[in-house]
């Protein structure tokens, strides 16, 4: 493993993006998104993304700098096209309208289509809980067919993440996000590259065997090389039997064909689409009795006697925040086979081997 300290990490990834096309602003925040979400314990939907977002943008499938573009506006509902810009650019503009639009109205939905990777949702859920609202996501991804549904051992599904975020006074947000599957296809990524090991039985090979091998999401590799999960001929296994799958489908039909960005299937360009609600808990409970018993409910949810090997009861949202006071004090781990990949792309847009030692250092 190695540590980067997250500010000299947040500058290095800054600096690949502004060298592969990126204005110096959608770098810094491109990197700054990618990093929070290992600071968090998202190591799958952090810098491991580097090469695979240069990729992308060397090859036309993401546009750098894309403003959305309004398709529906209403006084509570605004539909967009992010026109395959990324993710950290377009998003937190159509997620900055559906606030806007809730806190004058109590309650709004946006739609999102063709939006680059995403991220990590829970930063869209900590986004609207910072100005006091409930929100909830449905997001899917056009062209990722990765999962097998219930009941089957062929990829019919994208990961398709959900999410809900909930504000708190004076603490953190309870929000709750994770992909459909057992795991997202971006901690398959990590345990290919030296990571923490996948699940017991996360994956289904063809021939309908569990298995805990990313070589059968991703086929053949090196070990510095890309991961390609066309090559591959087995899938992630939906969470929750029957209960993940038809929740998973809701995120295709809601996320991707609601949106207008498509519910995923094979040979069309990767896209994220999503279904976004916002909930001003101030207009809905003008008694203000919400805060009060989200309190109450935490604190009673919590007090569980403690089953064999735990140390407390958590809610979704502490070990993130657990995780990021640790990463932002200590620095962010890496194994060396992502950190390999990730200087690699480095290198191959200019930057030479004292910054990437500084980088390090």
């Amino acid at each position: 493993m190695v540590t980067i300290n997250s500010q000299k990490l947040i500058g290095f990834v800054s600096d690949i993006f502004s060298r592969a096309g990126s204005s110096k602003a959608e770098a810094e925040r491109i990197a700054t998104y990618l990093t929070t979400a290992n600071l968090t314990g998202h190591d799958s939907h952090g810098v491991i993304r580097v090469p695979q977002y240069v990729k992308w943008a060397k090859e036309g499938a993401i546009i750098p700098d894309q403003t959305i573009k309004l398709v529906v506006d209403t006084p509570s509902l605004a539909v967009f096209d992010g026109g395959f810009g990324y993710g950290q650019t377009v998003t937190p503009q159509a997620v900055r309208v559906g606030i806007d639009k809730c806190k004058a109205n109590g309650l709004s939905a946006m739609t999102l289509k063709n939006s680059g990777h995403l991220g990590r949702v829970g930063d869209w859920a900590e986004m609207a809980a910072a100005e006091g609202l409930v929100s909830i996501y449905f997001v899917n991804a056009a062209g990722s067919v990765l999962v097998a549904p219930y009941g089957g051992v062929a990829r019919k599904l994208s990961t398709a993440p959900y999410c809900v975020g909930i504000p708190r006074p004076g603490q953190g947000p309870v929000v709750l996000d994770f992909a459909t599957s057992i795991v997202a296809e971006g901690k398959v990524m990590v345990a290919s590259r030296g990571g923490k090991k996948l699940p017991k039985g996360a994956l289904v090979d063809e021939d309908g065997s569990m298995s805990e091998d990313p070589h059968v999401l991703y086929g053949p590799y090196e070990a510095d090389g890309p991961r390609v999960h066309a090559q591959g001929k087995g899938a992630i296994r939906a969470f929750g039997d029957h209960k993940g799958s038809g929740l998973a489908l809701m995120c295709e039909l809601l996320g991707g064909a609601l949106t207008g960005n498509g519910a995923t299937k094979t040979d069309r360009r990767f896209s994220n689409g999503m279904l976004a609600i916002f909930i001003d808990p101030k207009v809905v409970d003008p008694a203000h009795f919400f805060d009060g018993e989200v309190a109450r409910y935490i604190a009673y949810f919590k007090d569980s006697k403690l089953a064999q090997g735990h140390d407390a009861v958590l809610i979704p949202g502490e070990p993130e925040a657990a995780t990021r006071a640790d990463r932002t004090k200590n620095g962010v781990p890496l194994t060396e086979e992502t950190w390999n990949s990730i200087t690699a792309t480095a290198r191959s847009v200019g930057i030479d081997d004292a910054a990437v030692a500084k980088a390090a250092g």
